[in-house]
């Protein structure tokens, strides 16, 4: 019998199998026939101690009995209000940079996003209001970047096939150059020009790219291209929605630059990866351009779900076990034993251009059908799926994101997988 699902990301025409995943623990996905899946890529980058972790589960489990759903306009809740102190308390700090001091709660990474931009762009339309300014309202953008799948979202991402139908729908903004070696002045020169134009916003992933191919930059660049905003007055928007919560190595990208942002947007793993909720925080500044008399003047955005009181007890649970237990340890253990199998894969002839960030992991297989829309991930998507792993290559690009439980046993059957790929492959390469 057809399933009446339409999934995301999945070309039905293809009749593709879709395992049916029953349950989970840990890094194991255990499927309605009795097989086993190593989570590879944390169901899709959510997933950050485990799946059903215990803390976090107990978490929902309470809340829902006591209080689940709540207008946010005009009311709180508890799990919010701790939520909020909690990634205010977590946020990057740097000397002489303003704290992040503000929380705006939505329900996905792309929604995050679009809030931030409405945030950024609200702050100009207000203060020239108020005759400070000028108004802004162009974007500026990182080459081969992905923000998201709304309108909005996509407009500050890299244009393509996957957009093409809504190109009508989708705003201008500005282009910069991405830092790859050997272009990291040409990205500088380029977002120096542009910010002298008096743009409202310049939007970044932080150190790496990820849907755009886990594409990495340095940390240097990344507090470059943040002071440059700040030398011209251009707010300086972090799309921590993948790199936040410990993928990069620390809690948040941005933290390796020494960098606040004036306006960060985190989701994925903030409830560990159990359940929807996403934040923008802000600078006060922000907050205050919105803060009025006037009720015209307020933040108009919000969602029917916005903080969620079960989403947010979820929150809550992962952010004590940031601040309680030793999740950045994890991390390195798991960091380094990824770099030692990845070095040994990188002398495969089937593979290049081997790269990592923290827990983030990325090798290029060496073919000519490299294109988004060739059949080559497919094709690797269906042989890891044989080896008991679950990967979404991105083209030739297969990348690993596991959950920080992932264990040695569990790194060596990847690897494996990955290195008995390139001798499969190989000989198409």
């Amino acid at each position: 019998m057809v399933s009446p699902v339409w999934h995301p990301f999945t070309q039905h025409g293809l009749n593709e199998p879709i395992p049916h995943v029953a349950r989970a623990q840990g890094a194991l996905l255990h499927l309605a026939d009795g097989g086993t899946l190593i989570d590879c890529i944390s169901s899709w980058w959510v997933t950050t101690h485990g799946h059903c972790n215990p803390r976090i589960a107990a978490a929902i489990a309470q809340q829902a009995g006591t209080l689940d759903q709540l207008i946010f306009a005009g009311y709180t809740h508890e799990p919010a209000e701790q939520v909020a102190r909690g990634l205010i308390d977590l946020a990057p700090k740097a000397p002489g940079q303003p704290n992040l001091a503000h929380v705006f709660f939505s329900d996905s990474g792309s929604t995050a996003v679009e809030v931030a931009l409405k945030m950024a762009l609200g702050y100009w339309h207000n203060r020239a209001l108020d005759g400070l300014c000028e108004a802004r309202s162009r974007i500026l953008v990182l080459e081969h970047s992905y923000h998201g799948d709304t309108i909005g979202t996509m407009s500050v991402g890299e244009r393509g096939v996957y957009n093409a139908a809504w190109a009508p729908l989708l705003f201008d903004v500005d282009t910069i150059p991405f830092p790859a070696p050997g272009r990291e002045q040409l990205c500088l020169d380029a977002l120096k020009a542009a910010c002298a134009a008096s743009p409202a916003a310049f939007i970044v992933e932080p150190l790496i790219l990820g849907a755009g191919g886990m594409l990495v930059y340095s940390p240097a660049i990344l507090r470059e291209m943040a002071a440059i905003c700040r030398r011209h007055d251009v707010l300086f928007i972090a799309d921590e929605v993948m790199t936040g919560w410990g993928r990069t190595g620390t809690l948040f990208a941005c933290e390796q630059a020494g960098v606040v942002p004036d306006i960060m947007a985190v989701a994925k793993g903030i409830t560990g990866g159990a359940i929807p909720l996403a934040a923008t925080l802000a600078t006060a500044p922000l907050f205050e351009a919105h803060r009025s008399s006037d009720r015209a003047r307020l933040f108009y955005h919000s969602s029917s779900y916005t903080a969620n009181a079960i989403a947010c007890a979820a929150a809550a649970a992962n952010i004590a076990i940031w601040q309680e237990e030793d999740v950045l340890g994890r991390i390195a253990t798991l960091s380094a034993g990824i770099a030692e199998r990845l070095e040994k894969l990188a002398q495969h002839p089937a593979f290049a251009n081997p790269r990592q960030v923290g827990t983030v992991a990325a090798i290029d297989l060496i073919t000519a059908d490299a294109g988004y829309l060739s059949d080559l991930a497919p094709r690797l998507r269906a042989f890891f799926l044989e080896h008991g792993i679950l990967l979404r290559p991105l083209g030739n690009t297969i990348y690993l994101m596991p959950p920080y439980c992932l264990d040695a046993g569990q790194l060596d059957a990847i690897f494996a997988a990955l290195a008995a790929a390139g001798d499969q492959f190989a000989a198409k390469a």
